[in-house]
């Protein structure tokens, strides 16, 4: 089975970075994180990225973008539906977490951003909740882009350079 999983891969590579950038497209889009198990799969797939001998930048590249433009498309659902979002579960049943979360972005701005990323449920709340509370779109981007680019490698490196090590 795995020879036909990495031949698979190898036969359609250049789909790669484009299949890495909906699953984490998928993965930091708001709520849908929260259905599907991208995560774990991020890390088996560093292993057969590997395995099928395709360069790693290519599907990182792919894996940050999917990243970005997730937490790009959360943040602008949550600037754009701010009052609607405040009237949904969990926000219209406790208005303190609210003032929590506009504390908390006012206390720790685009890191805010930046650390979410990498604390599982969080990752699929936390662009919405920076659109909410309005956080300036520069510096939202700017800590997008950084943990996109950060994250996709910390997922996938692991698989891969284990990978390189056992198959050579």
């Amino acid at each position: 089975m795995k020879t036909s999983i990495v031949g698979f891969v190898q036969t359609h590579q250049a789909y790669a970075p484009f299949v890495l950038g909906l699953m984490t497209f998928a993965e930091s889009l708001a709520f849908v994180s929260l259905l599907l198990p991208t995560m774990t799969i991020m890390i088996a797939v560093g292993f057969v990225i590997a395995a099928a001998d395709i360069p790693f930048w290519q599907v990182w590249a792919g894996a940050a973008c999917g990243a970005f433009l997730g937490n790009w498309v959360s943040f602008a659902i949550g600037q754009r539906y701010k009052k609607a979002v405040y009237e949904t579960w969990p926000l219209s049943r406790n208005p303190k977490l609210i003032m929590r979360g506009e504390d908390f972005f006012q206390r720790f701005g685009p890191w805010a951003v930046f650390l979410g990323r990498f604390f599982g449920p969080i990752r699929a709340v936390i662009a919405l909740i920076a659109g909410i509370f309005l956080m300036p779109v520069v510096l939202f981007q700017a800590a997008n882009v950084a943990s996109a680019s950060v994250w996709a490698f910390i997922i996938l490196a692991p698989g891969a350079g284990l990978a390189q090590y056992w198959l050579w």
